[in-house]
């Protein structure tokens, strides 16, 4: 699980300082306030572990299919366009199991020595410097273990261990280290890196729109991708691995499951992917609204459907202990629907193990969430929402502060959600208005 991020320079972020992440993480605020940012900042490093270009230090992405985000250039991220300024990315990572490796070291006497290093977790951080429209990495620092056990750091070919040079080193593709007598262990905090960036998962706010018919050649995506594409290929080829998922006590097929959450949401009653007459790699998928009413193809119902169905699908498509980044996961969906969003999200994080980070500007899911930690759907602990604003180009951010008895927001941002309150006193002044002038006209 990824347990924190922070990012220096990056786009609107001058520093957001270290953002703690639970297991279900939210981010809201006002557009352009640089929620987004924070994501792509992750995205931003998974697209260069995935790059296929091993001397690329960062890959800000492009228009081809490889990019998760398309960032432009150093100067279009560096926060100001100030190109002399260096570019620091950071996450904390805890593992799903410990390894312990053998560390030489000195005795009081300045003898040779060792200790044993239990590694369960460990803080990446990578600085990037532009000079003569060539990116370098300036320095990686890796911190081991909460209590930072043991400090990494490369710097122009050279490794330190606690401060203490210990020779040479170089750097290669997915920022992995070589040359040193601790080889071992860095070797397992490269894998471990790029294995975290293999289990992201992102979905983008905007999906791709529903067809009437969709070919299948009985390939196995890793992913839905990020518009949703691959959602129809991931549920088939769910079905011919006989993927299931938990449904209670058993395991069911994740369609049933995406039949369920479908009735649960008022969304349709039934929902069917099978072949049609057009070929042997030809399916559709039907929906039957109410139990009286006709299948029809994802086409002819409302829109809203078709751009939740990758977010339901991903939800139990992707391997457990997977992290999830959603993008507007809630939208075109109507306000009752938003909610219930909250409730799929507990759910998985509770029975899957999934994290899940979520941008969103809906008050009825964060509503929702406040209310579920109040009835204890989910410890207050494995939550964290955050509020983000944009002051004169600068981003800055505020972890909401709920109460666990009552769900109120003890730090309610002004303008949060709008002024839905100030709009109620004025209608209700308007009504005392009328009522008076009505009471003197008699």
């Amino acid at each position: 699980m990824i347990t924190h991020i922070r990012m220096k320079n990056f786009k609107s972020w001058k520093d957001s300082e270290e953002v703690k992440l639970a297991p279900l993480t939210g981010f809201f605020g006002t557009n352009s306030s640089g929620k987004s940012s924070l994501l792509q900042m992750l995205l931003l490093l998974k697209q260069t572990a995935e790059s296929k270009d091993v001397e690329e230090v960062i890959f800000f992405g492009d228009e081809n299919e490889g990019s998760y985000v398309n960032l432009g250039n150093f100067r279009e991220v560096i926060h100001g366009h100030k190109d002399d300024e260096l570019l620091e990315l950071e996450f904390g990572y805890k593992l799903q199991s410990s390894s312990k490796f053998r560390i030489p070291s000195k005795d009081s006497f300045g003898r040779p020595a060792h200790f044993m290093l239990d590694v369960d977790s460990f803080t990446f951080e990578v600085v990037f410097q532009e000079s003569a429209s060539i990116i370098n990495v300036k320095h990686i620092f890796y911190s081991i273990g909460p209590k930072k056990d043991l400090k990494i750091k490369w710097e122009n070919g050279r490794l330190y261990f606690n401060d203490r040079r210990e020779g040479s080193a170089s750097i290669s593709s997915f920022y992995r280290l070589s040359g040193s007598t601790m080889n071992d262990l860095l070797s397992h905090l490269s894998s471990s890196f790029y294995k975290l960036f293999t289990i992201v998962y992102y979905l983008g706010p905007a999906r791709v729109n529903p067809q009437r018919y969709y070919s299948w050649g009985g390939g196995h995506p890793k992913h839905i991708m990020q518009w949703g594409d691959q959602t129809i290929d991931a549920l088939l080829s769910a079905r011919v691995r006989k993927l299931k998922t938990l449904h209670g006590a058993e395991k069911v097929p994740i369609e049933d499951k995406i039949t369920e959450w479908l009735q649960k949401m008022d969304l349709a009653h039934s929902f069917t992917l099978d072949l049609t007459s057009q070929g042997a790699t030809s399916y559709e998928v039907r929906i039957q609204k109410t139990p009286a009413s006709p299948p029809v193809t994802l086409v002819d119902m409302g829109y809203g459907l078709s751009q939740f169905l990758p977010v339901l699908v991903l939800c139990y498509y992707a391997p457990e202990d997977s992290t999830l980044i959603l993008e507007q996961p809630g939208i075109h969906l109507h306000p009752m629907v938003q909610a219930q969003l909250a409730d799929l999200l507990i759910e998985v994080v509770n029975e899957r193990n999934l994290q899940i980070l979520v941008e969103s500007h809906s008050e009825h899911l964060l509503t929702r969430l406040q209310r579920r930690i109040v009835e204890e759907k989910i410890a207050a602990d494995q939550t964290a929402f955050y509020f983000c604003r944009n002051n004169e180009g600068v981003s800055g951010i505020e972890k909401l502060d709920i109460d666990k008895t009552s769900g109120d927001i003890k730090n309610w941002p002004k303008d949060f959600f709008g002024d839905v309150m100030g709009d109620m006193f004025a209608m209700a002044d308007k009504q005392g208005e009328s009522i008076e002038e009505k009471g003197t006209e008699g």
